[in-house]
């Protein structure tokens, strides 16, 4: 008999997610048959920024989420600037690689110690390494205490992350100085000192902690290299422009389909956004995101997420620092929850080593931006990527204000429920097939979870802890 197991919140990631899994017996052994991926919150963003002035995006834009605030205010800018067609001056786009690199390498450390290890390790009988389940615990005894030593180093080493960027940030969540045209900060030679100063030890960090702990890992969890895989479909819109036109990056834009080695250059117009599952006023339709819209509805026959449902050429994609490196070609062993850990703290690395040379290209003295004149009317997008995974902005000025924003998260594309054609979300796909040891404690499913790295806060916003979720049903409009 199937037996469905609801884990809801799922914990140890940002924002709220429920998982809704069906276990059964296939071939003598319990593994997932079915899944659904829901978040439970919903985000008003989109409306907040209707009627507002274009100036106001990056800052709002930024409170979406508190872990990749800066992939927000990224998109926000390079969106502004192309509505302005003014393009940021060298300095400018340095220093926004900086900040921007610095968010990764701190979100990147967060993600596998803090939220992802305690999956795999059994930790001391204490918060935050308890409570949890045990099932299928492999690392203990002197592995796991060094694991565990390795956790409370890499606090430190976040914060430091965190100070670093903050240096030309202004501060990190959040940082202030990104603006259209360019960016608010001036290097001065002791900033750039300081900035060094930081960047090497994490760097260190990254080389001899954070790797070999992935690692360490992957070789206690072999079977994982083959658990997880979903589609195979990877996305990733490019990201650290390295020259004045964004025509080469860091992380080249491009698609993979099926897991393929042979990269296809990424086409704009075939991302759309599906609301079919989603709890969104809208015709069962894949609409271009600078033509959809954000009203909720609640109840909607067949909805059962207030994420929408990202989809590229009608095909769902996972985005990411796994699909990020496959379609730059820095990594192509596989696609699985240890390949996307390995990817990840390899990217980590890929971004300190860039950072280093870009800190040593700035120029004391010379300008940080270019004065514009943002148009009364216009309509662009700023592609680029969060730690997570694929982010894009869609903005339209009318009358000197902004009259539509849509906004595609990274968790909206790994997180996504069901399209028109019953085609399920890429974290619900790698979820089918996964092997369950003990269906009272399916760590198995957490394991999957994790590894997306998801980001609910990105996907979903606004409670009220004094209201249950009966203010849906009554302050939303209903589906006709």
């Amino acid at each position: 008999m199937p037996t469905i197991r609801t884990i809801d919140p799922v914990t140890r990631l940002e924002g709220h997610l429920k998982i809704d899994v069906t276990i059964d017996t296939v071939n003598g052994k319990q593994q997932v048959t079915e899944a659904k991926a829901t978040g439970t919150l919903f985000r008003g963003f989109e409306q907040i920024l209707a009627g507002r002035d274009p100036s106001d995006a990056p800052h709002i834009t930024q409170r979406v989420c508190g872990v990749c605030p800066v992939s927000h205010g990224m998109a926000a800018v390079m969106t502004l600037d192309a509505c302005a067609k003014t393009p940021a001056p060298t300095n400018a786009r340095i220093l926004r690689n900086l900040v921007l690199g610095s968010n990764y390498i701190q979100s990147h450390i967060l993600h596998f110690y803090h939220l992802a290890l305690m999956d795999f390790v059994e930790g001391p009988d204490m918060p935050p390494w308890k409570p949890s389940w045990g099932a299928d615990k492999r690392i203990t005894g002197a592995a796991a205490t060094k694991l565990v030593g390795n956790y409370v180093a890499a606090l430190d080493m976040r914060r430091k992350a965190h100070e670093m960027g903050a240096i030309f940030g202004g501060r990190l969540p959040h940082p202030p100085t990104f603006i259209p045209g360019g960016i608010t900060a001036v290097p001065k030679a002791t900033s750039i000192a300081l900035f060094t100063k930081y960047l090497t030890e994490l760097t260190a960090f990254i080389k001899n902690v954070y790797i070999p702990d992935v690692e360490a890992v992957a070789a206690a969890y072999p079977d994982y290299a083959t658990v997880g895989r979903g589609t195979g479909n990877l996305i990733a819109f490019g990201v650290f422009d390295q020259n004045a036109a964004g025509t080469t990056k860091l992380f080249r834009a491009g698609v993979a389909l099926g897991g393929s080695g042979t990269i296809r250059a990424l086409s704009v117009p075939a991302i759309t956004e599906n609301v079919t599952s989603s709890w969104y006023v809208g015709a069962a339709q894949d609409l271009p995101p600078a033509q959809g819209d954000t009203t909720p509805v609640y109840p909607k026959p067949g909805a059962y997420s207030w994420l929408k449902a990202p989809r590229y050429s009608g095909a769902p994609y996972e985005a990411g620092p796994l699909a990020r490196m496959w379609i730059n070609g820095d990594y192509r062993k596989g696609i699985s929850v240890t390949d996307r850990h390995r990817a990840r703290a390899a990217e980590a690395l890929k971004v300190a080593t860039a950072m280093k040379a870009w800190v040593s290209q700035l120029q004391v003295g010379q300008p940080v931006f270019t004065q514009y004149t943002m148009p009364s009317s216009a309509s662009a997008y700023g592609l680029t990527e969060a730690p997570r995974g694929a982010l894009g902005h869609w903005a339209t000025l009318s009358g000197g204000k902004i009259s539509r924003y849509q906004i595609i998260t990274p968790t909206c594309w790994n997180a996504s429920p069901r399209d028109l054609s019953g085609k399920r979300g890429p974290m619900e796909q790698a979820l089918i097939g996964t092997p369950i040891s003990n269906i009272n404690e399916p760590n198995e499913v957490l394991r999957v979870i994790h590894s997306y790295d998801p980001c609910l806060s990105c996907a979903v916003h606004v409670m009220r802890p004094d209201e249950d979720k009966k203010l849906f049903a009554v302050a939303l409009p209903h589906a006709v």
